[in-house]
């Protein structure tokens, strides 16, 4: 129950963030939503209560995401897309390292690269904002 309380509130945050996209919106604006509710749930997965299985998950989710929304987003908005793949293929490669060898330098890797991650998402939400 907190679990899909807790997404709920996700995606209510995410939809004011983007100004309340209409109902008649693309499915690129959807597509940004899932990506941002999916980065939210990574960025607060509760490794040290609930393990790395949570986390791998999340991470297994946001792949795909990431890709739908590249695929949408890349005609109308390529320099921003290309920003997300860019960044989204530093999360990858730095999550591959971090199975080779979680340490603690690993770790913070994957976080770095999820922020950037995160940011490039801004960018792309941004100059989306006059579509959603």
């Amino acid at each position: 129950m907190k679990r899909m309380t807790t997404r709920i509130a996700a995606v209510t945050a995410v939809a004011l963030v983007l100004g309340g996209c209409g109902t008649d919106q693309p499915p690129v604006c959807d597509s940004l939503v899932a990506v941002q509710t999916t980065m939210h749930q990574v960025r607060n997965a509760n490794v040290a209560e609930n393990g790395l299985a949570p986390l791998q998950a999340g991470l297994r989710q946001l792949k795909a995401d990431v890709g739908v929304l590249l695929t949408e987003a890349s005609a109308q908005f390529g320099p921003e897309a290309d920003m997300v793949r860019t960044a989204a293929d530093q999360v990858s490669t730095s999550v591959a390292a971090a199975r080779q060898s979680p340490d603690v330098a690993h770790l913070a890797e994957v976080r770095t690269t999820l922020g950037a991650l995160r940011s490039s998402l801004q960018v792309l939400g941004d100059a989306m904002s006059g579509t959603c």
